[in-house]
C-alpha cells in the first residue's frame, strides 16, 4: 500500500503561483510514474501533469508552459509547480501513482491517490 500526501494548495491571486508537493510512503516510490490530476467544482476529474521514473513529462494542453513537474526520488516527493495562475485553475489537486511506468498516465492506470488539496484563485 502506498500513502500520497499533498501539500501546497490554498488561495492565490490571479497571476501568482504555488508549488504543490506529494510525499509517497513507498520504498520503491522511484519505479512508479506520479501523476496531478485536478477536480473543478461540478466537473469531472482532468489529468494535468505527470513524470516517469525517468523524469518524461506530459501535460494537459491547458496547462503548458504555466505548470512543471518534477520529482525526486531521494525525497519520495513529487511537485507541481504552478505560475500564471489563473480563476479557472481552482479546483482539488489530487496526487496519483501508477505502475505503469509512463508520463501518459491515465485515470484508469492510476494505483494510489491521494486526498487532494484544494486551490483557489482569486481574479
Amino acid at each position: 500500500q502506498v500513502q500520497l500526501v499533498e501539500s501546497g494548495g490554498g488561495l492565490v491571486q490571479a497571476g501568482g503561483s504555488l508549488r504543490l508537493s506529494c510525499a509517497a510512503s513507498a520504498r520503491t516510490f522511484s519505479s512508479y510514474a506520479m501523476g496531478w490530476f485536478r477536480q473543478a467544482p461540478g466537473k469531472e476529474r482532468e489529468f494535468v501533469a505527470a513524470i516517469s521514473s525517468g523524469g518524461s513529462t506530459k501535460y494537459a494542453d491547458s496547462v503548458k508552459g504555466r505548470f512543471t513537474v518534477s520529482r525526486d526520488n531521494a525525497k519520495n516527493t513529487v511537485y507541481l509547480q504552478m505560475n500564471s495562475l489563473k480563476p479557472e485553475d481552482t479546483a482539488v489537486y489530487y496526487c496519483a501513482a501508477s505502475a505503469f511506468n509512463s508520463a501518459a498516465v491515465k485515470e484508469y492506470n492510476v494505483n494510489y491517490w491521494g486526498t487532494g488539496t484544494l486551490v483557489t484563485v482569486s481574479s
